[in-house]
Formats: structure tokens, sequence, C-alpha cells
């Protein structure tokens, strides 16, 4: 499927931080702004505050999509796959094959971010229900990508659920790896792929990691205007 962008929005680099990111990434989704069907979701943590201004602008619900990265032994920033909610799981074959990878170490690694999966969707979210996904266009945001592992088995858990339309939204990505996720999604937005691409935080000026409690506060800002009475 082609590479859609309703408006030719760019990004000039390096990004100033996650919070422009998502403002730029509003505008390129224009199209999409104040649809009832449409719920953007994040990927926790560094996606959220993306997600969170890109909702602002569509006037969207804000809500999580948890995936976890399954990290190489001595080497977890290379991912060799990726988990989702709902047992999705993802394998990067190349990585795999290439640093010899047995299936005993990526079960033992797919266990220990399985209860960290867990763990972040009790603290994100607590008792409140997940969000209904079937029959809906679902924009998943991220603050990019690398190998794509990790939204490829985002998008795996969420095709399970039956999805109208599911629509990759980043600001910067590998032009290879947004190739790869337009096989997979109806539509990929994506404002920039330099090259070479190395690692997403290169391509930001402020780039801090983010902690649970300021996932909880935009969450929490987010889900508090959702339910606040039209003026």
């Amino acid at each position: 499927m082609p590479l859609a962008i309703p408006e030719r929005v760019t990004m000039k680099l390096p990004i100033p931080n996650r919070a422009a990111a998502g403002q730029a990434l509003g505008k390129a989704l224009a199209a999409y702004a104040e649809r009832d069907d449409v719920i953007v979701l994040a990927l926790p943590r560094g996606g959220v505050p993306v997600a969170f201004e890109a909702a602002q602008a569509l006037k969207a619900p804000l809500d999580l999509m948890l995936v976890r990265k399954l990290g190489t032994p001595g080497q977890r920033e290379l991912a060799m796959g990726a988990i989702a909610s709902g047992g999705a799981r993802v394998l990067n074959k190349d990585v795999i094959d290439a640093l010899s990878i047995n299936q005993d170490t990526i079960d033992a690694v797919a266990q220990d971010e399985q209860e960290e999966l867990e763990r972040r969707q009790h603290a994100y979210r607590g008792d409140r229900p997940l969000p209904e996904i079937q029959g809906r266009c679902i924009i998943l945001v991220d603050d990019g990508v690398a190998t794509g592992a990790t939204m490829r088995a985002a998008l795996a858990a969420l095709r399970q659920q039956q999805p109208a339309r599911m629509v990759v939204a980043v600001p910067v990505a590998p032009a290879d790896t947004v190739r790869q996720l337009r096989s997979e999604a109806d539509e990929v937005v994506c404002l920039e792929t330099p090259r070479p691409f190395t690692a997403i935080g290169r391509w930001y000026q402020d780039f801090p990691q983010l902690t649970d409690d300021e996932v909880r506060e935009l969450l929490a800002r987010a889900w508090e205007q959702a339910t606040e009475p039209a003026s």
C-alpha cells in the first residue's frame, strides 16, 4: 500500500522534542481530524507525548498500545523481536540468525518482558477498560521506529481485534523500515527518513527517558478532557 501523507508535512532535523513531533504529526494526519471512528494509540513510554499532541490536534481519544521490545543478550537496544498485549510476538529473523540466538534465550527474554508489560498495564491503566478496537480507525504513534519490530508486534496484536483501518504515524524512521511497515499497515505517515539512521534519539535535540509518572500525567490529562462536557 502506498506511503500516504494527507498533507506533506516535514520536520527540520533534529526535532526539538517529542511535543513538537506530535504537533507536526497532527498536521500531517489532518484528514483524520474530528472523526468519531478514530482513536490514537501511543506506544509507551516515548510515544505518549507524541501521541498526546497528535490526538489533541485531531480531537481524537488517546489510549495505549503496550508493546515490549525483545533485546538481544548484551545489546538490549538491538531488537530481536517484540511482544504486545494479547499475546502477539514478532521476531526479527535476520538479527536472530546473525547472532545465532537460540529459542530458549528468546523465550527467557520474552518472559521477562511479559512481566514488565503486565506491570505497565496495571501502572498506566489501573482498572480502566481497554479501548474498543473492532471497526475503528486506529492511529498507532511512536516517537520513531528503527527496526520496526515493536510497531509490527503492535500491528499484529491489533489485527486480531479487527479494526477497520490501521495507520502508523511516526516522525522519523529508516526508509527500509517504512517500506516494510507499508506492507502491514493500511497507511504509514512518516515525516522524515534520514540516512544513515543509526538511532531514533540522534534525530532529537531533547530526548529524555520518560518516567511512569510522566506517562500517567499525560494520560490523565487526555482522559479528563475526554469526560468534560463540550462548551
